[in-house]
């Protein structure tokens, strides 16, 4: 595995809709279609940034949304390679989007999480995120889920 110096962030192109297919892969449920992901690689309300290696190896990405005139980024998905978690590459996708978030001019950056997933629930509390609602059900397996929310200044 890389040293985390040794991983870049960069926009996502049509490039890479195979590498993210191959991530989403490793979701048990809720995974994407190759159609949304190349929707989400070329309509201009979707960030998606990627993490990859010097050899362009994806390690990771993230997907936000942002409605024409809106003020928030509601991050819809973030995925990291499971040989790649532990080197922050979430932490820095993340942080990635908030800093578009900003240059964008948006006040928040909201998402919604499997209330199981107690890595990224970590990972969010870290980063200043804080609950807004409980969304029992939620989940296409009937796993609940947490509405969580950011300012951005």
């Amino acid at each position: 595995m890389p040293a985390a110096a040794d991983v870049r962030i960069r926009r996502g192109n049509r490039g890479d809709v195979d590498a993210m297919l191959a991530l989403e892969a490793l979701f048990p449920s809720d995974r994407m279609s190759r159609r949304s992901v190349q929707r989400f690689l070329t309509v201009p309300t979707a960030r998606v940034l990627v993490a990859e290696q010097r050899d362009g190896a994806m390690l990771g990405n993230v997907i936000g949304l942002r409605r024409a005139g809106g003020h928030a980024i509601r991050i819809y998905s973030v995925v990291v390679a499971p040989e790649a978690r532990g080197l922050g590459i979430g932490q820095r996708l993340v942080e990635a989007l908030h800093a578009i978030a900003q240059t964008e001019g948006c006040d928040r950056v909201t998402l919604e999480v499997r209330a199981d997933n107690t890595a990224a629930r970590a990972l969010y509390a870290k980063l200043g995120y804080r609950a807004l609602a409980q969304l029992p059900g939620y989940y296409e397996d009937g796993s609940d889920g947490l509405r969580l929310a950011r300012a951005i200044r």
